[in-house]
């Protein structure tokens, strides 16, 4: 029977979205990891942009953790194996540290890893403890590490925060207000990190600046948090020998490291390819178009004529094609950025979807598309209108903004909704299998 492991761990969270958790998390890794210390990042719910940072942060595949997407025995399962050959294992928390059901805070409570809280301290004195003591003690069966402020403005600014944590609240330090250790964002969160030239310039000098908060604890690792040995996971070869061409790159890129691997673990042969750049498919069985940001390059995508027609003949072919989000909006007549400005796509799914400058939908999503659930998340700022009927359509945990459309053509699935294939093999497996297999 295998054994728990045991690893130094932390959950950086934050009372509200927009503290920087990225920044200290990234911050923590490269410093970390630029003392020749093996390093794991997770990330706490639905996102792609932010394991991006710290995949580049850490040198590692960085996945998810949660409670409801993920599951709880797939969270320690994921933790389990990492600890057996990590130095320390990071996760970065989701909104604010108690926001959602389930939140950061529910996550930390059920794994044991102890939080980190990292709190914005612009315009802020002593009211930094009283929000500190809030987080800490808000519920007191939380572990709580301690606190690290951001954005200080001064040495002098940083001491009045330190002095105001009360009942012994650890202090971490506190980052300075430096443009050169921030990282840039858009509509969707962060830019994508193969966007930014200077990326590893900026994890340097933020691992630095934290180094020197930090002063003589900067090598220091968090206590070991023990990580239970999970119920083995077992996968059919369902999609065993399956080749199944994988769109990626900077106008599809929203691909979770656990979905790759549960296809890979069901005997499907990933093959990936550039919407933008290639003018082929690889030879295949099943197409996947996930997400990303297809509205920053539609004039390319709408100039690459034989990817176009690749495509186009791959589903006329009857071949399983799955489209999520920006995937979805690529099937379409057409497509219009936020400054007006349309170009022509694929045109197998009737309909045009024009972007906004305003969210149009942000939920945990549940789809039952016949072969039981698939769960996965919805986050979007683009509308469309097409004809066609959905075949079903999602269910929020939460009664979030949602209900999402899936849309279905012969074997050709579409939906704004990004499922997270572990969360239902078999029902991964239905979407991608060919007819006949």
């Amino acid at each position: 029977m295998s054994q728990a492991r045991r690893c130094p761990a932390v959950l950086i969270a934050a009372p509200a979205s927009g503290q920087g958790k990225t920044t200290v998390t990234a911050a923590m890794a490269r410093l970390h990891r630029n003392l020749g210390r093996r390093v794991r990042v997770f990330k706490c719910g639905p996102d792609f942009l932010d394991p991006m940072i710290l995949e580049r942060a850490s040198g590692a595949p960085v996945y998810q953790l949660d409670l409801w997407m993920v599951g709880a025995q797939e969270s320690r399962r994921l933790l389990w194996d990492a600890a057996e050959s990590a130095d320390l294992i990071l996760v970065e928390g989701v909104m604010g540290l108690f926001d959602g059901t389930p939140s950061s805070a529910d996550l930390a409570i059920a794994l044991g890893v102890p939080v980190l809280a990292v709190i914005d301290g612009t315009a802020m004195a002593q009211t930094f403890g009283a929000l500190a003591f809030g987080l800490a003690r808000y519920r007191p069966e939380l572990p709580f590490a301690g606190v690290i402020a951001n954005r200080v403005g001064s040495p002098r600014h940083g001491q009045l925060l330190r002095d105001s944590l009360t009942e012994g609240l650890r202090w971490f330090g506190g980052l300075p207000r430096e443009q050169a250790i921030n990282l840039p964002s858009r509509h969707l969160g962060l830019v994508q990190a193969s966007e930014l030239d200077d990326l590893d310039r900026r994890l340097d000098a933020a691992a630095e600046a934290l180094a020197g908060v930090l002063g003589a604890e900067a090598e220091a690792l968090p206590l070991p948090v023990s990580f239970e040995a999970p119920q083995p996971s077992l996968s059919e070869p369902t999609l065993a020998g399956v080749r199944i061409a994988v769109a990626r790159d900077e106008a599809f890129a929203f691909l979770y490291n656990g979905n790759l691997d549960a296809l890979r673990a069901m005997g499907a042969e990933l093959h990936f390819f550039s919407p933008l750049a290639d003018a082929a498919l690889p030879a295949c069985d099943s197409l996947y178009l996930p997400g990303g940001y297809p509205e920053l390059h539609h004039r390319q995508l709408a100039a690459n004529q034989p990817m176009l027609a690749a495509i186009r003949a791959h589903h006329q072919a009857g071949k399983p094609l799955l489209a999520e989000c920006g995937g979805m909006l690529y099937l379409l007549d057409g497509l219009t950025d936020v400054a007006g400005e349309r170009a022509p796509l694929l045109g197998l799914m009737p309909g045009e979807a024009r972007l906004q400058k305003r969210l149009a939908a942000l939920a945990l999503q549940e789809v039952d598309l016949g072969h039981g659930c698939l769960r996965g998340h919805t986050y979007h700022h683009s509308l469309t209108d097409t004809p066609w009927v959905p075949v079903a359509r999602g269910h929020s945990p939460n009664g979030g903004r949602g209900a999402e459309a899936v849309y279905q053509s012969g074997r050709l699935t579409a939906s704004y909704v990004h499922f997270y294939f572990p969360s239902n093999l078999a029902a991964t497996a239905a979407l991608f299998k060919p007819e006949g297999t």
